[in-house]
């Protein structure tokens, strides 16, 4: 069987890397749900049996907020994917899921984990003090090359430090903050891209790890074959105030698409072509922070092939 179209192609240039690019989002379409949602839970699961210290993290005092995230899916979901879930007494489940990973004892009990075990999105909750908006509990199972345990307390300044552009004392790190604190009832969305060399989604990455792999900026292709191992990883990211908390929930979906689909897409030429500018236009601290340095060149001459 065929492999799908992409979803999303942001690398069409209608969002670019390295920029902010929130845009307002139909409330309907909050929660993604497709044909990879079993497997993705299925591999949720085995994260939490495995490595649950790794994927899952709450200060104490969030608890209400977990229930309320748990509250809005109950709602939300049996309400817009009626042939997914189903209502029970005890609350919402998906049907025909497995559980055949137990969730380790001390998470079983938390809001946030039940609530990712509904969804393919990570969630992630967001909360305001004096040194500004900090992550205080969050589900990260499919991390795109970060760590949750080195964020997990800190600010948004000090979380978006490594971005180069984004860190403490820019203007895009001053908006975002403005952003955070004007958001109301509205819900707003973003997508990023990279491209990985496997089709893993749970891909974590240290800080020590980024900075090893920037200076010594190793190829992810070493048979020069990116037809045959480039995946496009996407991730939608949509943020929204709570409406009781008022903390702010961010959930993050990831999509990952082989490169070589793209060669089936109608607008193959187009994409590509957008795709291979977008790549051309990143500086050396852009490529390093994304791990493209040693690769870039090999890309954009795949895509300027599949263009034609």
């Amino acid at each position: 069987m065929a492999e799908a179209l992409p979803t999303h192609t942001p690398y069409d240039g209608s969002s670019k890397l390295f920029s902010i690019g929130l845009k307002p989002l139909d409330p309907a379409d909050w929660i993604e749900v497709d044909d990879h949602l079993l497997p993705y839970l299925a591999e949720k699961r085995r994260l939490y049996a495995e490595i649950p210290e790794r994927v899952f993290v709450e200060e104490d005092g969030t608890r209400e907020a977990q229930q309320e995230v748990l509250e809005l899916l109950g709602k939300h979901l049996p309400e817009r994917f009626p042939d997914t879930y189903r209502r029970t007494d005890a609350g919402v489940e998906v049907v025909s899921a497995e559980s055949h990973f137990p969730i380790p004892s001390g998470l079983d009990g938390a809001p946030l984990v039940a609530a990712s075990l509904l969804v393919q999105e990570d969630l992630i909750l967001m909360r305001r003090n004096d040194s500004g908006w900090r992550l205080v509990a969050g589900s990260l199972c499919f991390p795109s090359s970060w760590s949750l345990l080195e964020k997990f307390g800190k600010p948004l300044q000090q979380i978006h430090e490594p971005v180069p552009g984004f860190g403490p004392g820019t203007r895009p790190a001053e908006l975002i903050n403005r952003m955070f604190d004007g958001l109301q009832g509205q819900a707003v969305e973003r997508f990023n891209w990279s491209i990985q060399a496997d089709n893993a989604l749970y891909h974590p990455l240290s800080n020590v790890e980024r900075i090893d792999r920037a200076t010594s900026r190793p190829t992810r292709f070493p048979d020069g074959d990116v037809r045959a191992h480039a995946f496009i990883r996407v991730e939608r990211q949509t943020l929204r105030k709570l409406p009781s908390s008022r903390d702010i929930l961010f959930t993050i979906r990831i999509h990952l698409d082989p490169l070589a689909v793209l060669e089936r897409h109608p607008d193959r030429a187009t994409l590509a072509l957008s795709f291979a500018a977008q790549l051309e236009a990143l500086d050396l601290d852009q490529l390093d922070y994304k791990g493209l340095t040693s690769d870039r060149d090999l890309l954009i001459e795949r895509l300027k092939t599949m263009a034609g």
